[in-house]
């Protein structure tokens, strides 16, 4: 049978066939897939063949892990050589973001769209939260809609007491599988309760003492939407790591730097000391963004040499 795996908790699976079965499944034997080394081979989201262990019970065993379309994994907590595939067969990624109550970093924003560029995963950000914004947040807003705007990216602002935003949010999630990620206390789970108030998701409040939200999520799960699409709620992310990337291969995943690449000089350009860099000329010229170039130059330089 042909099944989409909902949920994982590391051995045990909720698999949902193409009837609306659901099925407890777990691995039959050892899976290497397309060689990638990651702690959990099969991901929310993956299309599998599962077998059905009884006539009478609702446990399977996944006999296959069909060929993924793309992916979004970060480094696993306990060895940041190996992956976590966080999800699998996207078709975009909303990162959520607060610009008070947490505030949300640029930098944590550029490091979430360079990774979901890296696999190929087209991204939507929605700054949520919007009732608190003052003069100064709302400066805030339109100067990074405006920078992620030029580049091409989807920007939207919401807030779940006023309800704005939300018949707009509802659109861009129609018949699409769409990751939620973000960190945490950004209101992703009031989110996600909002579109299925029947999952009654725990929320808690952003911690006083740190100014940073609870996590309150603890695996990948998948959700089927009531106007047509999935959303993958994923646990709070507080750092990003950016995995197996060689330092010259960065600006690729900046679609306004990638633009500019065939221009540069020398092919293993870095745009940092290189003479005859295009993309410091573009920054220069106004056409690259200096917020985007310094997020570029702080992610390069968390890249290590061993890193990949």
């Amino acid at each position: 049978m042909l099944a989409t795996i909902y949920r994982s908790t590391g051995s045990w699976y909720i698999a949902k066939t193409e009837n609306g079965s659901v099925y407890n499944a777990r691995m039959k034997g050892i899976f290497k897939i397309d060689a990638i080394t990651s702690t959990n081979p099969v991901a929310v989201g993956d299309v599998v063949d599962i077998e059905q262990e009884d006539a009478t019970g609702n446990s399977a065993l996944i006999e296959k892990i069909h060929e993924r379309k793309n992916y979004i994994a970060r480094s696993s907590p306990r060895n940041k050589k190996q992956h976590h595939i966080i999800a699998s067969n996207i078709d975009q990624a909303l990162l959520l973001a607060t610009l008070k109550e947490p505030k949300t970093s640029q930098g944590f924003i550029d490091r979430c769209l360079v990774a979901a560029e890296a696999y190929h995963v087209p991204s939507i950000i929605v700054f949520n939260k919007t009732d608190l914004y003052k003069a100064k947040e709302w400066e805030t807003f339109e100067k990074l809609n405006l920078i992620y705007g030029d580049i091409g990216y989807t920007v939207n602002k919401i807030s779940m007491k006023t309800f704005e935003g939300l018949d707009e949010l509802k659109q861009l999630l129609h018949n699409k599988t769409t990751l939620f990620f973000g960190h945490s206390g950004t209101g992703k789970s009031t989110l996600i309760n909002y579109l299925l108030p029947q999952l009654e998701l725990r929320t808690r409040e952003v911690s006083n003492w740190s100014g940073k939200g609870m996590h309150t999520t603890t695996f990948a799960e998948m959700f089927d939407l009531p106007f047509g699409g999935r959303i993958i709620d994923t646990p709070g992310i507080r750092e990003f790591a950016i995995n197996d990337m060689d330092r010259s291969e960065l600006s690729h995943y900046f679609p306004e730097m990638r633009a500019e690449l065939n221009n540069c000089r020398f092919n293993n350009c870095l745009h940092i000391e290189e003479p005859g860099c295009a993309i410091k000329g573009a920054v220069e010229e106004g056409k690259i963004h200096i917020e985007r170039y310094v997020s570029y130059y702080n992610i390069l330089e968390s890249i290590t040499e061993n890193d990949y």
